[in-house]
Parts: structure tokens; C-alpha cells; sequence
């Protein structure tokens, strides 16, 4: 039975008492919700002993004032309930908090960047479905960790302290604040004292990815050869096989630092460096020179090695693709979208970032050099392959993700391949946003919430 949704409605506290509730008199049949009894109402880590009392022909839940500023919670906030008669509990939610990297309560319109306006979409998200979001940055995280101050919207943003959420949406942007040790105890605390759940709690790197889908057979026509770069022999080896390959940073994103090799003749190599402003080229007569250069970066990042692909091509510029899967209602992997990346002229990755340009797989496929008969299925290869692959990563990676970003190609011949899988993807590449429309990636992030939290 699909949890219910109800209005909350805040009522004086001169009128009713913080640890009574009213509720509509259907509702507490329906689910055999005891009246006049205590029960301990749930919202996130909130706690509260509360007795309830039916109204007839009413469907709502009338709470006084003071217990709601308790719980954060404004009138006329949509929300689910449920009863659970084992523990005699009654919980409202789900509470969800999203884990962001920064915010900026100066900006009273626009406090958290260009991320803003996907927050205003989530939070409607919410509203319609029953659901109450908050956002937080590291900085927010109380002592007691039961507590945060959050960011919610009505009627402009607004600040204030609010449980520990029922269901953790990590959305912070680099390794350094996910690693403070305020951000990990929180997310180990809340999972362990109040079953929350955190979802795409941690990033990945190119080295962890490869090393894990190797294990699956069904998973290895999707892997160019692989290595971490750590010595001339590698690299040596490497080149002997391929005529390209891709020196790529373990933890970059973005398409930053990465250096594709080709052979220009019998002993000559051109190394190509992604840049914001373009492509650099560098020759080098022999190997051992060219190593000698990149072993000083060696130093600082940890490279992998890749195979080089000859990748469709639209105009001379490469093309590649980006799936974004979740999982749904039901905590299955489903896709909610792919788009096609050709990459800006003078770049040879795709990146948004860096010019990169957005559009349909069929009309990329359609414009590409990729031979006709390869073109009739290549929308539902890339799908099946990205499925697979988010997949893989929940088999053979030890962390809980709700959502990926996993980068495809297509070389030449129509052969899918891996390029990388993102944790963190972002919500403004995979359809335009448009003010007022809720995207179905957000209404995902939402029904995958409820899903792991009960709602």
C-alpha cells in the first residue's frame, strides 16, 4: 500500500498541545492508527512521545507551532506517513538533505551558484510528491551531528536548524570536503544511530572503475586496454600496441589534464594536451623524451594508460556520448537519458566546458562517419552498455550509488566502449532547464528517496 500524502497544517500552540497531533479520522482507521495512545512520531532523527486525536471528514494533520518550528516544518508542507504498529511509531518524510560543496547567504536570490535554480526544481519536485528537501554545505553540520542548519525554500531561501535527514543526496564537488572528518562521521553517525541512507556518498576514480569491471566477463568488450602509468615500460608497451593512446588523471573530470600520444613516424610522437583554450602539441624524436617530460606531472597525479579508440567523428571533431542512469521507484538502474557530446573545434574532448556541443544520439549518429549499417541499433547498444556498466559499478564497488554519469563511445567500426563513470553528475547536461518544468532526473532522485527510506 503506497504511502499516503497529507497537508500538515500548524495550528497555535495556545490551542493545541506540543505533544498532540490531530489526524484525519479515515486515515488512522485505514491504517489502524491507535487514538489516545502515546506513539513516538519520527521526522528524519527527530523524536517526539505524541498522542493522537481523529477529526471526521478531515485528511490532514493539524500540529501546533512550536513542535512544528521543532521539526522545521512550515504550514501547509505536503508529506507522507506512515505507521509502523511493531514500534508504535509514526513518521513523516522522507527528509531528504542534499550535501552541497558551498552557499552564499549573501546572494539571498541566488545562494548556491549556478546549482540554484536545480535546487528551486528539486524542491518542487519534492512538494508534489510528499517529499521535504533541505540543502547543506560541510560548514552546516552540528556537534550533536543530529542536527543541521539547512537551506529550504518558501516564498525566498531561508535558514534554520533541522534534523538529521532519512535520506542523504551527496552532492559535494570535490575529494577534499567529502574527506573532512566532519562530513564522514556525520554520514557514518546518521546510517548507524537513525538507519538513514546516503546515497553517491563518495567519488570514484578512473583506476578504481576499470580494476572492477574487470572482474566481469560480460563487462570487458566495453574496457579499452587499461593501466596505471607507472613506469617507461608501460608506457613503452603500451606504444608498441597502439599507435594512440590516452594518458588520462586518475581523479580529473572534466576533461583536465589529459594527454593523447600518436605516432607521427617510425620514432616520432606528438603529445596533445587538453587545455581550456584548445589543443597544445609537442613532437618528440624519441619515447624516452617524451616520458621524460610527463614523468614530472607523474610526480604530482596519477595517470592511467589507455588504449587510444577512432572514434565516430562529425566535421573532423570527435563525438561521444553521455548516459545518465538512476535508479527508480522500484531501486532498479533505469536510463534516464543519453545525449551526444561532439567535441569544440580545436578540442579533442568533448566536454560542455570546453565548446563542447549537445545533441541527439540520432541526429550525431546521423551526421557521423560511422558506417550505415552500424547505425540502426546504436542508440539501444549504448543503452544496454550503460546499464550493464551501472550495474557493474553496484556488483563490484563497495558504496551506495543512486545516480551515474557514464561516458560511452562509439569507434568506427560500432563497437561501444567506456570512456569513464561519473558519481557526481551534473543536472545541466542531460536536458536544457527550463524554469517552472521538473526534469525527470530530479523526479528520479525523489521516487529513489522514498524507495530506500520507505515512503
Amino acid at each position: 500500500m503506497s504511502t499516503p500524502k497529507i497537508d500538515v497544517q500548524v495550528i497555535s500552540s495556545g490551542i493545541l498541545s506540543d505533544d498532540v497531533l490531530m489526524l484525519g479520522e479515515s486515515l488512522m482507521k485505514q491504517w489502524k492508527i491507535p487514538a489516545q495512545q502515546h506513539l513516538a512520531l519520527q521526522f528524519g532523527s527527530f523524536r517526539h512521545s505524541v498522542t493522537i486525536v481523529p477529526v471526521p471528514k478531515y485528511d490532514g494533520l493539524r500540529i501546533s507551532q512550536t513542535l512544528a518550528r521543532r521539526m522545521g516544518i512550515f504550514s501547509g508542507t505536503p508529506l507522507r506517513i506512515q505507521y509502523q504498529a511493531t514500534t508504535r511509531t509514526l513518521a513523516l518524510g522522507p527528509l531528504i538533505g542534499v550535501l552541497i560543496s558551498r552557499d552564499n547567504p549573501e546572494q539571498s536570490d541566488k545562494p548556491f551558484g549556478d546549482i540554484t535554480m536545480f535546487c528551486r526544481e528539486l524542491t518542487d519536485a519534492c512538494r508534489s510528491q510528499g517529499a521535504y528537501v533541505y540543502f547543506f554545505t560541510p560548514n552546516a553540520i552540528g556537534s550533536t551531528l543530529s542536527s543541521v542548519e539547512g537551506w529550504v525554500y518558501t516564498k525566498g531561501w531561508h535558514r534554520m536548524m533541522l534534523p538529521a535527514p532519512d535520506v542523504v543526496n551527496n552532492r559535494l564537488t570535490s575529494r577534499k570536503l567529502e574527506n573532512r572528518p566532519v562530513v564522514q562521521q556525520f554520514m557514518k553517525e546518521i546510517k548507524t544511530r537513525y538507519g538513514a541512507h546516503v546515497f553517491n556518498e563518495k567519488f570514484l576514480d578512473k583506476s578504481e572503475v576499470f580494476n572492477a569491471l574487470k572482474k566481469d566477463a560480460s563487462l570487458q568488450k566495453y574496457l579499452p586496454e587499461s593501466h596505471s602509468l607507472q613506469s617507461y615500460t608501460m608506457l613503452k608497451n603500451m606504444c608498441s600496441r597502439y599507435s594512440s593512446v590516452f594518458l588520462k588523471p586518475v581523479r580529473g573530470s572534466l576533461g583536465k589534464g589529459i594527454i593523447r600520444l600518436s605516432r607521427i613516424g617510425p620514432d616520432n610522437w606528438q603529445a596533445l594536451y587538453a587545455t581550456v583554450s584548445g589543443t597544445k602539441r609537442q613532437s618528440f624524436t624519441s619515447l624516452v623524451k617524451l616520458f621524460s617530460t610527463i614523468s614530472g606531472k607523474m610526480k604530482s597525479v596519477r595517470y592511467l594508460i589507455q588504449q587510444g579508440l577512432t572514434l565516430i567523428e562529425i566535421g573532423g571533431r570527435p563525438v561521444d556520448f553521455r548516459a545518465l542512469t538512476q535508479k527508480n521507484a522500484s531501486g532498479k538502474w533505469a536510463i534516464t537519458s543519453i545525449v551526444s557530446r561532439t567535441a569544440g573545434t580545436h578540442h579533442f574532448v568533448s566536454n560542455l566546458a570546453r565548446g563542447g556541443t549537445l545533441s541527439t544520439v540520432r541526429d550525431s549518429v546521423a551526421k557521423s562517419n560511422l558506417p550505415i549499417q552500424f547505425r540502426g541499433d546504436a542508440s539501444s547498444r549504448l543503452s544496454k552498455a550503460a546499464l550493464d556498466i551501472a550495474i557493474g559499478i553496484d556488483t563490484y564497488i563497495p558504496a551506495h550509488f543512486g545516480e551515474l554519469g557514464i561516458d560511452l563511445a562509439l569507434d568506427t567500426s560500432g563497437r561501444v566502449w567506456l570512456l569513464e563513470v561519473n558519481s557526481k553528475p551534473s543536472k545541466n547536461d542531460n536536458t536544457p532547464l527550463k524554469e517552472g518544468k521538473i526534469r525527470p532526473s530530479v523526479r528520479m532522485i525523489i521516487q529513489y528517496a522514498r524507495y530506500i527510506s520507505g515512503f
